[in-house]
């Protein structure tokens, strides 16, 4: 429980219905602010500061101690919010489902500190809460079949551990991982991993993977272009009992 947001609106008199109103935002959204880990998206952060007489860092201190990068707290704040989130990755293992010895050889060879590396496997591992929550999110992962055979420079031990955490999180309630065996072939997934969101509002957004900085999407025609081939990607995959099977007999492969 988010006590300081509490006691805020109680001695401003205010409800998370007229907070919904004043914010542009259902009331059931507003409502969520108060729970653990649940920060509003920095546009209405400073509003809600406003309305409340607040400074933003009375009523959510985390944020001023956030460890991702600054291009990408957007979307970790819609992550956050998510009701549904779709994840296709071909080469890695989505970041919800790494270990963190895993998301920290994902950064190996990259121009970064130490502290730098460790702030971003933090973040990475940080953000995974969300699939801890009493109403976690739907998450649906795509992943291609060699995901589970690429070796993490050698490291039998570290993919082992990995492919292991991705079987036991593929069980739980909320989590559904599938996998797009080898032998398809030349198939959409080709062009890259990307991740579609789907807001309490209706709204759906995107991130999209890239070499460099990945794109944030929001705009509609971009989306629906996202869900197109994600239905195509998921119509190659095989089904979650398949795709179970597979992963604990790769796990098994690294021992």
């Amino acid at each position: 429980m988010n006590h300081a947001l509490q006691t805020a609106m109680a001695e401003a008199g205010e409800t998370a219905e007229s907070l919904a109103a004043q914010t542009g935002v259902d009331p059931k959204t507003a409502a969520r602010w108060i729970s653990p880990g649940r920060v509003p998206q920095p546009r209405r952060r400073a509003k809600l500061a406003a309305l409340l007489g607040r400074d933003v860092g009375d009523l959510w201190p985390d944020v001023l101690k956030r460890r991702e990068p600054q291009w990408l707290r957007e979307w970790v704040d819609w992550e956050r919010e998510a009701l549904a989130i779709r994840w296709f990755e071909h080469a890695w293992v989505p970041g919800l489902l790494q270990t963190e010895a895993y998301a920290r050889a994902t950064l190996t060879g990259e121009a970064l500190t130490m502290a730098e590396v460790d702030d971003v496997v933090a973040s990475r591992i940080d953000r995974q809460a969300i699939l801890r929550r009493e109403r976690p999110p739907l998450l649906i992962a795509v992943v291609h079949e060699l995901v589970l055979y690429q070796s993490a420079y050698g490291d039998r031990s570290l993919m082992r551990e990995q492919v292991a955490h991705l079987a036991a999180c593929a069980v739980l309630p909320s989590v559904q991982v599938l996998v797009v065996p080898q032998d398809v072939g030349m198939y959409p997934g080709l062009g890259g991993g990307f991740i579609v969101a789907e807001l309490p509002d209706g709204e759906q957004v995107a991130h999209i993977d890239s070499q460099v900085r990945a794109q944030i999407v929001n705009g509609t025609p971009d989306v629906v272009t996202l869900n197109r081939r994600w239905e195509r990607i998921r119509s190659e995959a095989l089904s979650r009992q398949q795709s179970l099977d597979l992963i604990r007999k790769a796990a098994g492969s690294w021992t």
